[in-house]
């Protein structure tokens, strides 16, 4: 599912924190990922990263968006 919306290790979610679950959905033709983290302190761009390497052995960094839902993030080798 997330293939297909990378282009040059690089793409764009929009994320959900507070949420009842940490789950990655696909809506409307873009990714939503809803975080149980809240979002203070980086707690849910943390969660975010931590999800990514967990569910996809991705190592990634938020590359804009660190105060916004809306992100695009960087798969890093």
């Amino acid at each position: 599912m997330i293939s297909s919306y990378i282009n040059n290790n690089v793409f764009s979610l929009r994320v959900i924190p507070n949420a009842s679950r940490t789950e990655l959905i696909e809506e409307n033709n873009q990714l939503k990922l809803y975080l149980k983290a809240q979002p203070q302190k980086g707690k849910a761009n943390d969660a975010l990263i931590k999800f990514f390497k967990k569910e996809y052995k991705l190592r990634v960094v938020v590359k804009s968006g660190k105060t916004s839902r809306d992100k695009v993030i960087c798969i890093v080798d």
